[in-house]
């Protein structure tokens, strides 16, 4: 990805607290366990993000949380706080920030889905040099990624979602057509949110180590068994 001197990569990321994060699969699994899984969610993030060699910002909430971040990730990364009342107020005040900071090309992930191939960033970041929005449309009606150029974003393109829906992706198309947003639309994946996804997740990667997240389901085999 050399060729792009001026995109960058925004992480987000929750700090992990038992009860806090993917609070949807601590309905199956003990809120512990959903913790640590959420944690090696990113690591494998990071190291996917890492691979590409561009600049990135971990993007992190809450937003007193900056210390905290620093102790369990490391000091070497670049941190933001997440600021706004909602997810689409927070997404939108990175991207500003972003674009203040002088990059031109941002893409946004969420720290759920620790297989996504790595092409589909690089698909991203090049479908952006002739769109003005790229979207990573998940499983469940939402999205997995959104990238945007700084010539073609608007702040109304994270307003009037109903987030956590299956309607999401949908009405954020629908935002996109009405601002008249040429849209590359990436392919569909799964992010994980239920215990149906981690078995989804368990499928897609059988029989494979490549990462953190397997290993750890791989070493607790008795709590990922379908019930």
């Amino acid at each position: 990805m050399d060729e792009i001197k001026d995109a960058c990569i925004l992480l987000f990321v929750k700090y992990p607290k038992n009860g806090n994060v993917k609070t949807r699969l601590a309905t199956n699994l003990d809120e512990t366990v959903v913790r640590e899984l959420y944690t090696n969610f990113v690591q494998d993030s990071l190291k996917l993000i890492e691979s590409l060699h561009l600049p990135f910002f971990i993007c992190f909430s809450p937003k007193t949380a900056y210390d905290e971040m620093r102790a369990w990730l490391g000091k070497q990364y670049h941190y933001l706080p997440q600021k706004g009342n909602d997810l689409g107020e927070r997404m939108k005040n990175s991207f500003l920030q972003t674009f203040a900071e002088g990059f031109n090309t941002v893409v946004l992930l969420g720290s759920d889905t620790p297989d996504l191939p790595v092409y589909f960033i690089k698909q991203a970041i090049r479908a952006l040099r002739t769109n003005d929005v790229a979207l990573g449309p998940s499983v469940d009606g939402g999205y997995y990624l959104f990238g945007c150029k700084k010539d073609g974003f608007s702040p109304t393109f994270f307003e009037g979602i109903h987030w956590s829906t299956s309607a999401v992706f949908q009405e954020t198309i629908a935002v996109l057509k009405r601002n008249k947003k040429t849209v590359h639309i990436l392919p569909e994946w799964s992010d994980i949110d239920t215990v149906e996804d981690i078995y989804a997740f368990i499928k897609r990667n059988k029989g494979t180590s490549f990462s953190r997240t397997m290993n750890y389901i791989s070493n607790h085999k008795n709590l990922f068994e379908k019930r």
